[in-house]
């Protein structure tokens, strides 16, 4: 295995191959530090579960915010939803927005379900995003109304459950990871662990109603993308 010299990971004893990957792992599949650190011992890389920790929150954020930056534009039709999540056997609701396409647009964990929680909502995707959507969906929730009249009243918005699917659906990795990690210890950790899990899932989503070959090259391409942004190709 080489030896990288990258900048980024100046100061770690393992190379950037090796970091990258576990990264990789912990954020791309529903697993626990624990299995990521069995599956590396499986290849001969002996690593602590903290460490791969130290290493998701050191290296996790920056990988996303460049997936983030690389990733076609997003859809000009919001679907908007909120599910409850515990935390530290407290309420809290998770916030997620995704495209006509099924790519998160963005989360966001609070401790209210009102329209003061679905304000700053819209005004966080209004900033990553730059520009309004065309179509807001959501469901029946009050607040959504309030906030779009507020922060985007020339906005259409569509409120029906049955439109909302795709939202609804992209929460399922989630209660997966949930699982997994025995829940968030806090919403700082949530929040967290989801901003870089959502955009790890965006670069290697499968778009729907392609055929294999497209997808193989899809897919050949996320891994080219990764490599950019890990680092890992310019080692």
């Amino acid at each position: 295995m080489k030896n990288t010299r990258h900048p980024r990971y100046a100061r770690h004893r393992f190379p950037a191959e090796v970091i990258s990957h576990a990264v990789w792992l912990y954020f791309r599949f529903p697993l626990s530090l624990r299995m990521v650190e069995e599956m590396l011992v499986a290849r001969g890389i002996l690593v602590s579960h903290e460490t791969v920790r130290q290493w998701a929150l050191k290296f996790g954020q920056s990988f996303a915010n460049q997936i983030r930056r690389r990733l076609p534009a997003s859809g000009d039709k919001w679907h908007l939803d909120e599910v409850v999540i515990s935390i530290s056997g407290k309420k809290h609701w998770l916030w997620r927005a995704v495209d006509q396409h099924g790519a998160v647009l963005d989360v966001l964990v609070q401790s209210r379900r009102n329209a003061k929680a679905a304000k700053r909502l819209l005004r966080k995707l209004l900033k990553k995003q730059g520009a309004a959507p065309r179509v807001m969906i959501t469901d029946k929730l009050a607040s959504y109304g309030v906030a779009k009249r507020q922060i985007m009243p020339g906005v259409e918005h569509r409120q029906h459950r049955g439109l909302n699917n795709r939202a609804e659906n992209s929460h399922q990795p989630t209660r997966r990871r949930e699982r997994i990690m025995k829940r968030f210890k806090s919403a700082g950790q949530a929040q967290r662990f989801l901003s870089v899990h959502d955009q790890v899932a965006n670069l290697f989503r499968r778009p729907a109603n392609t055929t294999a070959a497209a997808h193989r090259a899809s897919r050949t391409q996320a891994f080219r993308a990764w490599a950019e942004v890990t680092g890992v190709a310019s080692a």
